[in-house]
């Protein structure tokens, strides 16, 4: 249940700006985790949810507000929840990053977050962050402008979301267990699905097609939110173009297209006009698949719902499919989307694009093995690693070791560039850079402006797109390429005037990609490829931010419930003595 008091709103102009002064409002949240059967595609399956709902409840707030979220866990196995793309000034301790952030809530346990929404716009969304969790619990996060605000286009007649989800007809947490244990590849999914269910094009899904009804000579507000587990995805409707206005909870310059693309963990704010003859339509979903060509086995649902216009018309014949929508494989309709994104300059929302940069990082992202040889015979274990590091989780989180100064959780050394230079999109279908398994993380100081540029790598001749994901802040997208990064040929393509303002973005297959953003939130943060199997084999390091000279630019002191690390009486024991 939210809380919502009265918000007075104060209008200051100084020099031009607009300043808002807004007594923000606190909202409270209950969330109960807990199983519940679930029937898709015939089949029926218990799995996790939050108080029995999928996808789960969305939270709805103003921008400036905060959010408490008590979040029971009634399940079989500890977890934690993230707000993606939710800054959290000063407040990592609620980022909800297993193993980074804080350690698990174990079964039978509670906590509750505080979620600050400072400078987000749009749409969001919230996920469990523990393995496979989160293809389960999640939902959205709805962000409003603040009190005595609107939106930069016309106030929509009316909006909705749709959540686009991955279906496996088992417990797949407990087949990622296994994999984890053992290093092999993980799962195909069974379908994929829009608000929970995959659609007509489905077995025994027919009439269970998630339906959108609407109102003919209207402009609705659609949220998207890429919630699958591993992929980018197409999206489309039937008959009508999607005017793109938001993405990551940020303004964009709108434009009209036909279909829109999303990174996985992404969200995308689009208007459509319902000026079309009154009938069904189908919004209709595909992924975009990068990986291995010679795999064929990929998912290839069509995940679909309905668009209904109220009204008489013929309702016994077959919605109408989109006709643009892209088709699994294309590389064109991709890259010419994520061209057109460009963010909107307002006194509202200015762009602010980091200028005079200290620190530049060169971060490859790639596919490795580690080769075994045992005495009958031979086996490997896949990961996949940043700079050549594969991440491994430390006993206790690293905020909580930063914070207390316990040392023997992580280094310092996580490395600006890769150890090895060569052909890095070329054909190599053997690893021969002998990836490192480490918790190696990278400092920064307050305020500094950073410049990253990642490269995709072809080991093992699987190069794939990457979600890149940047947990505590937003940065700018300046460009990005097919091939290797050429630091006198591709800089010269910078968008330095209105570039998109992201938290997570694409890193093309055999490409790169060049983010800048200031370091000005204090903490401990997560940096990795959002897609499942990426994450769990080790694209991931974290970033500490350092204090600033004031207790306002400084972590805040932890709250005094932080979930503990159960297993680990040693860690406990460290705790104590450096809290005294």
């Amino acid at each position: 249940m939210g809380v919502e008091p009265a918000c007075p709103v104060l209008l200051l102009f100084l020099a031009g700006i607009i300043i808002w002064v807004v007594e923000a409002e606190v909202h409270y949240y209950d969330f109960v985790l807990a199983e519940k059967n679930f029937t898709r595609l015939c089949k029926t399956k218990s799995m996790l949810v939050v108080n029995g709902q999928f996808p789960g409840p969305t939270i709805y707030v103003h921008k400036g507000d905060t959010v408490f979220v008590n979040v029971h866990n009634h399940g079989d196995y500890g977890l934690t929840v993230h707000w993606h793309g939710v800054k959290q000034p000063r407040n990592p301790w609620s980022d909800g990053s297993a193993y980074i952030t804080q350690c698990p809530i174990e079964p039978g346990h509670n906590f509750t977050y505080e979620v600050v929404f400072s400078e987000e716009e749009g749409t969001l969304w919230w996920h469990a962050n523990s393995d496979w969790t989160r293809n389960t619990v999640h939902g959205a996060i709805v962000i409003y402008p603040p009190h005595g605000f609107s939106y930069p286009f016309p106030t929509p007649a009316g909006e909705q979301i749709l959540i686009l989800g991955t279906w496996f007809t088992y417990d797949v947490n407990k087949v990622i267990k296994e994999i984890l244990r053992t290093g092999k590849d993980v799962p195909v999914s069974d379908a994929y699905i829009i608000n929970g269910q995959p659609g007509d094009f489905c077995a025994c899904s027919k009439e269970m097609a998630y339906r959108w009804q609407v109102d003919y000579g209207k402009t609705y507000l659609i949220r998207l939110v890429n919630a699958l587990m591993n992929e980018e995805f197409f999206f489309a409707i039937a008959g009508h173009d999607l005017i793109v206005v938001g993405i990551d909870g940020s303004y964009l310059k709108p434009f009209t297209t036909s279909y829109v693309m999303l990174s996985n963990g992404q969200t995308m704010d689009v208007l459509v006009k319902t000026n079309r003859s009154p009938g069904r339509y189908y919004m209709a979903g595909r992924q975009y698949y990068t990986d291995n060509l010679f795999f064929t086995g990929y998912d290839k649902t069509n995940a679909s719902a309905i668009l209904e216009y109220r009204g008489k018309y013929d309702r016994l014949s077959s919605p109408f499919f989109p006709e643009k929508l892209p088709s699994y494989t294309d590389y064109d309709s991709a890259t010419q989307f994520r061209k057109r994104l460009k963010s909107l300059a307002s006194k509202e929302h200015p762009i602010d694009v980091p200028r005079n940069v200290t620190t530049q990082m060169y971060i490859t992202a790639s596919m490795d093995k580690i080769v075994h040889n045992f005495s009958a015979y031979m086996d490997y274990t896949l990961l996949s690693s940043l700079n050549n590091i594969s991440w491994v989780n430390p006993s206790t989180d690293v905020l909580q070791a930063y914070y207390r100064n316990l040392s023997g959780f992580y280094t310092l050394d996580f490395l600006d560039e890769p150890p090895y230079y060569f052909d890095f999109v070329a054909d190599l279908r053997d690893d021969s850079t002998h990836p490192l398994k480490g918790t190696k993380v990278k400092v920064l100081e307050y305020s500094e402006e950073v410049e990253i540029v990642f490269q995709s790598t072809n080991l093992l001749n699987a190069s794939d797109e990457h979600s890149m994901y940047i947990h505590g802040h937003k940065f700018y997208v300046l460009g990005e390429g097919y091939g290797n990064f050429n630091s006198t040929r591709d800089t010269e393509t910078y968008n330095l005037v209105d570039p998109p303002y992201l938290s997570t973005a694409s890193l093309p297959v055999k490409g790169w990609l060049t983010i800048r953003f200031k370091a000005n939130n204090p903490g401990v943060w997560a940096m990795h490829c959002q897609e499942g199997r990426h994450l769990i084999w080790g694209m991931n390091t974290v970033l500490i931010v350092k204090n600033g000279s004031n207790p306002e630019t400084s972590i805040r002191t932890p709250p005094p419930n932080m979930p503990s690390c159960a297993s680990y009486p040693s860690i406990h024991k460290a705790l104590e003595v450096s809290a005294e």
